[in-house]
């Protein structure tokens, strides 16, 4: 491949990429809407179910959406308010805060996912095992590159 074919293929993934998250963005804000929910409360949630429903520190939250705890307190706040979660003391440590999911409202919110994503598979049935090997080490890299950005803007230091 000549230098000039790779970079209008980069351009072209640099364009498609672009679109691809300003979807998934406004995907993210009309779902958050409909559960009446703040889009960054909404991902926490995502991520919360990553987290296997097993109950986790504010300070982990933090760690998880990239926000200062301050933040992250104010977020867990909002997310009890609305029913998705309670804080509990942790057996072991009675000093610590656990942030736990509400099962019932948990519930709710993969139906909702699972409706939106009705289809979803099917967008993979031409590719093959390599192929989706190598989608899923590029979404892993990329979410890991945002994670670093995310960490950058917040510091206060350039994005790039």
């Amino acid at each position: 491949m000549t230098d000039t074919a790779r970079e209008r293929l980069l351009d072209e993934l640099s364009a498609v990429s672009r679109r691809y998250l300003a979807s998934y963005a406004l995907l993210t804000q009309a779902a958050a809407d409909r559960l009446d929910l703040h889009p960054t409360d909404l991902q926490c949630l995502n991520l919360l179910v990553l987290e296997d429903g097993r109950p986790v520190t504010t300070g982990r939250i933090a760690e998880l959406t990239g926000l200062t705890t301050g933040a992250a307190t104010r977020l867990v706040d909002r997310l009890e308010k609305a029913g998705y979660v309670v804080r509990e003391r942790d057996s072991v440590d009675r000093r610590r805060v656990l942030v736990a999911t509400v099962p019932e409202k948990i519930a709710d919110f993969r139906r909702m996912w699972e409706r939106l994503g009705d289809g979803w598979v099917a967008l993979f049935d031409d590719l093959d095992e390599s192929q989706l090997t190598l989608l899923i080490g590029h979404l892993r890299r990329t979410a890991e590159f945002g994670t670093v950005q995310v960490a950058r803007l917040r510091a206060g230091g350039d994005a790039g």
